[in-house]
């Protein structure tokens, strides 16, 4: 725990271009309880000087491709009804804050959403064309542009009211033990947060970056491919992404990162 803690008393603001700050520590939302200490932290400040520096630069972030082809979907017809997004949504400025509120609960469905259900329900409902499987290439790359329109903000997802019950479905399972090693997510990013696995550092486990691009896979990756390799390291057998249980705990695991800024998209190893 002495590396996380002696990461802690670095300033509390990074700046990505001279234009944006970022929030990347702060202190931690009142129902952690203390589970994290007195500050909770991006999972920027566990990588490597080269990954940090990937991510501040939007000329070298590898993550920016995905964004430009994103911004090229926008504006591209699709679908038996011949709309584009930009058909209803103008400027994808309009998303600010978005990304902040994700997950949250559809009021009309009363049903726990992510930004990919808002995507593809904009897609099959209004565009009448495909839905976009959840960790594909135009999917994630559409993810990172919209929540690109919030970078620099704080995270501030409900936890209460009608997401009071999914908040507590997330926490169950992240202190559920998985897997034939018996590990929970608690046990790596609450207990062991600042140690070594393997050759990487445990973070807190924030995903106030989401979709990353990993260094190591040469693509972005969303929030429930990451749950599918976690699990799959306790050599469990996982949830599907997209799944309700993994939309609960991504409401959980957003929670614990409030009042950290959006990264969208980060660069990880």
């Amino acid at each position: 725990m002495a590396t996380g803690a002696a990461m802690a008393d670095e300033d509390a603001e990074l700046v990505i271009n001279g234009e944006i700050e970022m929030i990347e520590r702060t202190t931690p939302p009142a129902h952690l309880d203390g589970a994290l200490g007195d500050t909770i932290m991006s999972g920027w400040i566990f990588r490597e000087d080269e990954t940090q520096a990937f991510q501040m630069d939007d000329f070298e972030n590898p993550a920016m491709i995905y964004v430009d082809k994103a911004m090229d979907m926008f504006e591209t017809v699709d679908g038996a009804a011949g709309q584009a997004c930009s058909s209803c949504h103008t400027d994808v400025a309009e998303f600010e804050g978005l990304r902040t509120q994700l997950p949250r609960v559809n009021e009309a469905t009363g049903k726990l959403e992510t930004m990919e259900d808002i995507i593809n329900g904009c897609r099959t409902g209004r565009m009448q064309a495909d839905a976009w499987k959840w960790s594909s290439e135009e999917m994630q790359s559409m993810v990172s542009l919209i929540g690109l329109q919030s970078r620099g903000m704080p995270m501030d997802v409900a936890i209460d009211g009608p997401a009071q019950s999914f908040w507590e479905e997330g926490k169950e399972m992240y202190y559920t033990r998985y897997g034939q090693l018996e590990l929970s997510c608690a046990n790596c990013h609450e207990d062991n947060w600042g140690n070594m696995i393997r050759a990487d550092h445990l973070s807190q486990g924030m995903t106030n970056g989401f979709p990353t691009y990993r260094l190591s896979a040469t693509r972005l990756i969303s929030q429930h491919n990451r749950f599918r390799g976690c699990i799959r390291d306790t050599m469990a057998e996982s949830f599907a992404e997209g799944s309700d249980e993994f939309r609960a705990l991504e409401l959980y695991v957003a929670s614990r990162g409030n009042g950290l800024s959006v990264e969208t998209p980060a660069v990880r190893q």
